[in-house]
């Protein structure tokens, strides 16, 4: 195997790193991407979180260069052990995201196999965990890029490189979709009579409610990916935050209405994607069964994506 070198990440890194990010990104999202600008920011910090951002102590990036090619690359986050981080996050240290090329064409000179600079790499992120000496050590696969989050299936050469590190799925998987703005209903009067749809600012993007005299009985929020340094490669994309309706109208076509709602206000933004979300399994975090939700996205034109595994932790090493 050629020599390999672990060392941190350098500006001059910048090029080749941009292209393993989308090359992963783009097996799980089709055609999206991220600009050189977008990745060397997101290794800084993360400004567009304000939640768990400011959580973060310490970061570091590291790569495994292989005959003057990045041939693995790890971006590792270190948690603060105090009141400064919240609970869930509390003297963790995390990698962030871990990505190799994983298939070297049979015979090619030109482009050697990656597998023993990524096991290289990963025995140095292990360590720096280790030396950093936290409660708990984490895995993800959080990259800069909307939809692309966990350890998705398509990155089974990830997984596994995780499981040899002593990291064990211990969370939950969600199921990423995607539909297209033109495949979406649109209902052509409202499902309830009296029903009217309302704009405003909502917590994740556009809030789009259906409002019923005084009551508001449902909403959708909609976020378009503004960010045009984000999607390099094409923009009109967005996700939906939110999408709830009052117990005693469901299942009377609302939530479909207000779809065709967002959809129409989408496409005069000239977004032509859409991206949602449901746990596969279990409740979320605000105790959500998405069972239902699994079945309304693709009767209403959503296709499913990528299964993602989130939530990998590996013991740490007794003293």
């Amino acid at each position: 195997m050629p020599s390999v070198e672990v060392r941190p990440f350098r500006r001059s890194d910048r090029e080749q790193l941009t292209r393993l990010v989308n090359a992963h990104a783009q097996a799980v999202v089709p055609g999206i991407g991220v600009s050189v600008s977008t990745v060397l920011s997101s290794l800084e910090r993360q400004p567009g979180e304000f939640i768990t951002d400011p959580w973060v102590s310490e970061r570091v990036t590291l790569v495994a260069e292989q005959q003057d090619r990045i041939a693995a690359a790890a971006h590792l986050l270190r948690y603060f052990a105090d009141e400064r981080a919240g609970k869930a996050a509390r003297d963790v240290g995390a990698i962030e995201w871990f990505l190799f090329w994983p298939v070297a064409p049979a015979g090619n000179p030109c482009w050697p196999d990656a597998a023993g600079a990524a096991s290289a790499l990963m025995a140095s992120c292990v360590r720096q965990l280790e030396a950093w000496n936290v409660a708990r050590q984490e895995a993800n696969g959080e990259l800069p890029v909307r939809g692309v989050y966990g350890v998705p299936e398509q990155w089974q050469h990830v997984s596994a490189m995780y499981e040899r590190a002593g990291f064990c799925h211990t969370g939950h998987t969600e199921i990423v979709y995607l539909a297209r703005i033109e495949d979406l209903p649109r209902p052509s009067q409202a499902p309830v009579a009296g029903l009217s749809a309302t704009r405003s600012v909502g917590m994740n993007g556009t809030r789009l409610s259906a409002v019923l005299g005084k009551d508001v009985i449902g909403y959708i929020e909609v976020e378009v990916f503004e960010e045009g340094e984000r999607l390099a490669r094409h923009g009109g994309w967005a996700d939906v935050g939110n999408l709830c309706v009052a117990e005693q109208y469901r299942r009377r076509g609302v939530a479909t209405w207000l779809l065709g709602q967002a959809a129409e206000w989408l496409r005069l933004a000239q977004v032509d994607r859409l991206l949602d979300y449901a746990w596969l399994e279990g409740t979320d975090y605000l105790g959500q069964d998405d069972t239902d939700y699994r079945a309304f996205l693709p009767a209403v034109g959503f296709r499913e994506l990528t299964r993602t595994r989130r939530g990998w932790t590996r013991e740490p090493a007794k003293a």
